[in-house]
């Protein structure tokens, strides 16, 4: 895997595709189509046609109508240099070799098409949304996320790890993932942290996490 937090992510010995215009946008080179996050799109040079790609499938709208995870999705087809943000966030790429990284769907930018994608729950997290529900991505390809915030990349193989599901951005998939309860009787009565929940890393890996928990999420029903 390439990327700017491991020091390898060399654009003269990659695939051409993604490029940073600057920290906070992304250009994308066409004529590959690329899939991005619905209305990310801030300006494109060239010849393009914007589709509705919606959730990917019916077992991909299934999953997204319980679990309120994974955003609506565009596929954009044409010829010249797409630009692409949201909402100022910061945005990092990765480039997969031929393996996966889960990514927190409200964090997920944009996306090659020849990766394979799917919407996961995280064990032990039961039927709620805030995070505990991910999209994995797999392949050879480029991958855009953003963070509200500068990140820190985290090793969890050197100790164990918890992170916020707000606040994790995306993981190795190699890694064990399950949910860490803190919650105490104190909390019952009104005495709690507002930390009764978080995701537990653990194996060979990193996660990042953002500086911020994000936009509050509505729990599914």
């Amino acid at each position: 895997m390439r990327s700017s937090f491991f020091g390898n992510l060399d654009a003269q010995q990659l695939p051409a595709g993604f490029a940073l215009q600057n920290g906070k946008m992304l250009r994308v080179q066409l004529p590959d189509e690329v899939l991005a996050k619905q209305g990310s799109m801030v300006a494109f040079q060239g010849q393009m046609d914007f589709d509705y790609e919606g959730s990917g499938g019916i077992g991909k709208l299934f999953k997204k109508a319980m679990t309120g995870e994974g955003a609506s999705l565009m596929r954009v087809r044409g010829q010249g240099l797409l630009y692409l943000a949201d909402n100022a966030d910061d945005i990092h790429l990765f480039y997969l070799e031929n393996e996966g990284l889960t990514v927190n769907g409200r964090n997920l930018l944009a996306f090659q098409p020849q990766l394979t994608w799917d919407i996961q729950r995280v064990q032990g997290a039961g039927i709620a949304a805030g995070g505990l529900f991910n999209t994995t991505l797999n392949g050879t390809g480029w991958v855009a996320i953003t963070t509200h915030g500068t990140p820190v990349l985290l090793d969890a193989a050197a100790m164990p790890t918890y992170a916020d599901g707000q606040s994790a951005v995306c993981w190795s998939t190699a890694l064990h993932v399950g949910v860490n309860r803190t919650m105490k009787a104190g909390a019952l009565i009104g005495r709690g942290s507002g930390e009764a929940m978080q995701l537990a890393f653990k194996g060979q890996g990193f996660v990042l996490v953002q500086a911020s928990e994000g936009v509050p999420v509505v729990q599914a029903s």
